[in-house]
Formats: structure tokens, sequence, C-alpha cells
């Protein structure tokens, strides 16, 4: 059978493909275009940036600038282009959109062991891929229908989702304790003290100012290809307000089964926060779904009691994305665990933005190509970017949700570390931890 198919030539698709081909596998890679363009793409070119120039900080004491450096170690093609195509952009690291493409297509184009067809794969089970000893999905968050109907076939309907809800992640460290208490509701009439839950209470006044402040923020316009996004189950927290002050009261910020330890009575609203990792460093705002553009959630949400001082790990957003259940439905090489011989990369895996995406796909060809040897290649430790965010996958959630990169995803320290270090330590421990791993994989980390 012949080596590797891949299904989607976007950032994780061609990152796949070239780190395999390089490596010396063959490839045959699958890209929609022009056959079929989604609303969001502009160009025939390969790994279009559709939203943004912007791959955002390169900065090692960031989540996704340590990411970046690590793709810089195992020699990313990804990354070699995107610093060749940079403009200046400050401290991230901007690309010019159109350069970088031109630069990938060609690249793919031009390489002896990779065969680029263009042709649209609306299902899993297309006959053109019946030849292949391993298929790679790489379609992105924009897949077609039928291709993500084909998935949620094999994985389950119900750990397939089509569109991206997050809620505003926060470090727990900012949080103010002598406002906000510990508890899940009723658990005062169950003789409780403890429960899953951070909760914030808001009397009156302290609400009705955070839902007016709600119903008159900007909001984030939505793309065409982004349409309809308010659906029942999972609405914007604004869209709610905006049914009247009563909305939120009776939904996501109920206040039924709780007691202000500062009062002794039962509050007005209560916004709830749900821990993020084990250790309970960080919190997603549950409910708290949102359109509001960035500086807008910082400023309303830091209106909260107990939120004054919130150092936010990732804000809110809703858009269109097509992705899995990767804890339930991945196994731990990427493959499904329902198709062994299916592998997923990229977004669809349920890893966020254009460098995660890269950095993903780049990873499955490494165990592919290590596979194809005989081996098996051992992931990086959680405590670097790119072995947390693979950890991610693996992290059980009430609702999955997509992660980008950042220091929240990783161990936390042993020993206490002063706030404006934390991040520089992070990056310290991760950068000796990943050039270790390096060195102990080294004979498979081999280009050929």
């Amino acid at each position: 059978m012949a080596d590797v198919a891949i299904v989607g030539a976007g950032l994780a698709g061609c990152e796949c493909a070239r780190v395999l081909a390089d490596m010396g596998k063959d490839v045959t890679l699958f890209e929609a275009k022009p056959e079929v363009r989604s609303e969001a793409h502009v160009s025939d070119l390969l790994s279009e940036l559709v939203c943004s120039n912007s791959l955002r900080s390169d900065a090692l004491a960031s989540g996704i600038g340590l990411l970046k450096q690590e793709l810089r170690d195992l020699h990313s093609p990804f990354m070699q282009d995107a610093d060749a195509c940079r403009v200046p952009a400050g401290k991230a690291l901007a690309v010019d959109r159109t350069l970088f493409s031109e630069r990938v297509t060609r690249a793919v184009e031009e390489h002896p062991r990779i065969h680029l067809v263009h042709a649209c794969i609306a299902d899993l089970d297309d006959p053109r891929l019946a030849d292949f000893a391993t298929i790679v999905l790489a379609a992105g968050p924009l897949a077609t229908e039928g291709l993500s109907q084909s998935l949620a076939r094999r994985i389950g309907q119900d750990h397939c989702y089509f569109y991206d809800a997050i809620a505003p992640i926060v470090w727990g460290h900012s949080l103010d304790m002598s406002i906000v208490f510990r508890g899940s509701r009723y658990d005062e009439e169950h003789g409780e003290t403890s429960g899953d839950y951070l909760n914030c209470p808001m009397n009156r006044d302290e609400y009705t100012a955070f839902y007016e402040a709600l119903c008159s923020a900007e909001k984030v316009h939505a793309r065409d290809f982004e349409k309809e996004r308010h659906f029942e189950g999972c609405m914007p927290i604004e869209a709610l307000a905006e049914r009247g002050p009563k909305t939120l009261v009776f939904g996501p910020l109920k206040p039924v089964g709780f007691t202000d330890p500062r009062t002794g009575r039962r509050p007005w609203a209560v916004l709830q926060l749900r821990a993020e990792n084990l250790n309970a460093t960080t919190f997603n705002l549950v409910g708290c779904q949102t359109k509001l553009t960035y500086p807008e959630q910082a400023r309303i949400f830091r209106m909260v009691p107990g939120l004054a001082q919130a150092e936010f790990v990732r804000f809110g957003s809703m858009h269109r994305n097509t992705y899995v259940n990767a804890p339930r439905v991945l196994a731990r090489d990427g493959s499904l665990v329902a198709s062994p011989n299916i592998f997923l990369a990229g977004q669809i895996s349920g890893v966020e933005g254009y460098v995660e995406s890269a950095a993903h796909g780049h990873w499955i060809a490494r165990v592919l190509a290590a596979r194809m040897e005989g081996n098996d290649l051992v992931e990086p430790p959680v405590t670097t970017a790119l072995g947390a965010l693979l950890g991610h996958l693996r992290t059980e959630q009430k609702r999955f949700q997509p992660s980008n990169a950042h220091f929240g995803l990783m161990p936390e320290p042993e020993e206490r570390i002063a706030k404006k270090l934390r991040k520089e330590w992070y990056a310290a421990r991760a950068r000796t931890d990943f050039a270790n791993w390096m060195e102990q994989n080294r004979h498979f980390l081999r280009a050929e």
C-alpha cells in the first residue's frame, strides 16, 4: 500500500506533508481548492491565513512564543517560512500573508516526495483513499459538511462539534479570595463546606451595573462564513442579556442554592468559576462564552466582585470550528480509536490557532515517520509548550474545548515563584526539558 494520504493542505496538512517528505516518506496531499473553496478563503494558495497575518507573540515568556521556538528547534518548515516572510510587528511575529502562502505552495509543489492532488475528499470512505495505509485528516475548522459528517459517523455525533463557544479563562492567583467563595449549589443543605466551583457573588446594584455594561458593550462582528452563531444551548452571555435583566439571574448567573459568607444571605447573582486543570491554577468563567472584544471582556468581567484584578489566560470567543472531543475519540498517538489508521492533525483535533495547528501537524508527522521505521516516539514532557498542548488533547473535561498554547496547560512550580518571575520560570524550565527530550530522541528526529 502507499505511504500516507493527507486530506487538507492548510497549515497542519502542509506541515505534516513536508516533515514526512523531508524524512523520506512519500505523501499524497489532497486539497479541495480550487474545486471547492470555503467562504473564508480568497485564493487557491495552500496554507492560507484566512483571518489575520499575526502569529502572536514571539517572546519566550509566553506560551505561544515558546511553542514557536520549540518548532524552530525541530527545524519546522512552517516556522522557516514564517520567519522568512516576517513583517514589522513589535514583539509579535506577523507575516506577509501572500508571500507566506506562495512560499509554502511552491515548496509543496516542488518537493519530489509530495504528490499534490487538487480534489475534494468529501468522505473518509472515498475510493481515492483506499490504497493508503495511513490517512491524516487535516481539513481544518472549516471542513466541508460532507467530510465533517463522515467523521461524525466514525466517532459518534456526540463527539464531533461544528462551532466553538469559548468562555474566558483567568489565573487563580489573580482572584480576590476575600470575596470569592468555594462551593457547589446546595452544598450547605447537604452539610458540605467545600465544592467544585469558586463563586463570585453580586448584589443587586453590582449585577445591574454588570448587566448594563454587557448590553452596551462593543462586540466582534461575525464574518460572513460565521453567521447563525446564536444557538440556544450555548448563546453568548451578551445575547442572553439582551433578552432582559432577569434572563441571566435565571440562567448562568442564578444564585439559587448559595449563601454569600460575607452577608449570610443569598446573592442577587453568582458567577461561577470552574477549574481548568488538575492543579486548579486557571479557572473558566462558567456560562460566559462571548463575542465581546477583548478589551471589553477585560473591562466588564473585572466589574464582577472578586475579579477586579483578574488576569486573563485566554479571552472568550465564538466562531465556526469543526473539532472532536479529543480525550474521548483520539488515541495517545493522535489516531482515531474507532479507526486506528486515520489520524487527525491541526484544529480539527482540538488545538486552537495558526501556530498550534502547524505544531500539531508537525507532531503527527514525527509520530508517523517513527512508526514507519518500527519505533514509537515519546511525547515531549508536559512542562514544554508542545507537550502541554498534546496533554490538553488527553485531558477529560465536562465539555472539551479547543485550546491554544499557554502556561496554564503546564504543571505549576512546586516552590513559590514571585508573580513577576513566573513566566520566565515556566519558559526556562520548558527550554531545559525540551532540549533534554530532543537529545534523548535525536535518532527519531533526523531528516532525510
